[in-house]
């Protein structure tokens, strides 16, 4: 995913800056992949803007318990994961990634529940990176601190999108090399549910018995809905472009942009709230595949789980499945920065 405003690679590696000058204890994140270490505070003092306290209903309803049935409801998925990225033909990796099976004991929340707590996101910057990396670490933050995680989810990860955009605009303002943005896709699992919040032009399918099922929608300025928001908040498409800027309709930073987001309201064309899926968790749910906009320039949902579900028949690992997916996309010559993470809901391969 990128912007047609002359996008630019990192600038000297700067990794994203604390909120506040007073906040300087730097913590880690145990991951299923390594980085480079980068400072992050997650003290309190990442105070929650007034009006992120009760996120605003979505303009895209919530879906629960979509696909239930009486004969699954013993059944408890059991998770595991694997994921793969590639810089692809670009000059610059801008795709992060977040893949952790025990959301819990990871993150240490406070709040464990029964079952499976697991947290996956794909992060796509454009402009830099500096965005995707602080997307990535403060999201899980503010879920973290939300007394309401995990028996209020949906209303909780919708904020934490909120609050990590608005941070993200104070961090900006204490250092304007941060200017970038990126799209964010997070996926929770907890217990049987599933939950998936989408700002931007990643994906994540999911594979019920080899049947592909779309739990997100690609925020693109030209699509009907998104075009009457962006015109409904003073914003305009041209060519296919957000203000004849950028090729998404929904993304977090992005405040370096004049005339996209407007600090402390409701308005502005660029849209950092994301759109909620929501479904149980059926025996008869083998998978889901979250990947980055290069994945499904060349992939379409079902091709990519009809490809996944044969790797996986094949060596049943999610890892190689992720790389497999990755090498395939470069074969098809996509041409942008490739993320995938596939996340397996069964111990055994698909039947």
């Amino acid at each position: 995913m990128e912007g047609n405003n002359g996008s630019s690679g990192e600038s000297n590696c700067r990794p994203p800056i604390p909120l506040s000058a007073a906040a300087t204890t730097t913590t880690s994140c145990r991951q299923c992949f390594s980085i480079d270490s980068v400072p992050v505070s997650c003290k309190k003092t990442l105070v929650r803007h007034q009006s992120l306290v009760k996120t605003k209903t979505l303009d895209i309803p919530v879906k629960p318990n979509l696909g239930a049935e009486s004969h699954d409801a013993d059944f408890v998925p059991i998770v595991r994961s694997g994921a793969w990225t590639d810089i692809g033909f670009r000059s610059s990796m801008e795709d992060v990634y977040i893949c952790a099976d025990n959301f819990i004991s990871d993150y240490g929340l406070k709040n464990a529940t029964d079952g499976p707590n697991a947290f996956y996101g794909v992060f796509d910057g454009h402009g830099g990176k500096h965005a995707a990396d602080f997307t990535r670490y403060h999201i899980p933050r503010f879920i973290d601190e939300d007394e309401d995680f995990p028996v209020e989810v949906e209303r909780v990860i919708a904020s934490a999108f909120l609050q990590t955009d608005s941070a993200f605009a104070k961090a900006y303002s204490l250092d304007a090399a941060l200017a970038s943005g990126t799209t964010a896709l997070a996926a929770l699992v907890v217990g049987r549910l599933l939950v998936v919040a989408n700002a931007g032009d990643c994906r994540v399918v999911l594979c019920r018995r080899g049947n592909a099922i779309d739990m997100s929608n690609d925020h693109k300025p030209s699509c009907s809905k998104e075009r009457k928001r962006i015109e409904a908040s003073g914003g305009y498409v041209y060519d296919g472009y957000l203000n004849g800027l950028l090729n998404v309709a929904r993304a977090l930073g992005d405040w370096h942009m004049e005339g996209l987001k407007v600090s402390d309201s409701d308005g502005g064309p660029l849209s950092a709230e994301p759109e909620l899926m929501t479904r149980q968790l059926t025996e008869e749910d083998e998978f889901i595949i979250i990947g980055s906009d290069g994945i499904w320039d060349v992939f379409r949902s079902q091709n990519a789980v009809d490809f996944a579900r044969r790797r996986l028949q094949e060596h049943n690992d999610p890892v190689m499945c992720s790389k497999d997916l990755v090498d395939e996309a470069l074969k098809r010559k996509s041409g942008d920065n490739l993320a995938v993470i596939v996340v397996c809901f069964q111990s055994e391969p698909p039947s």
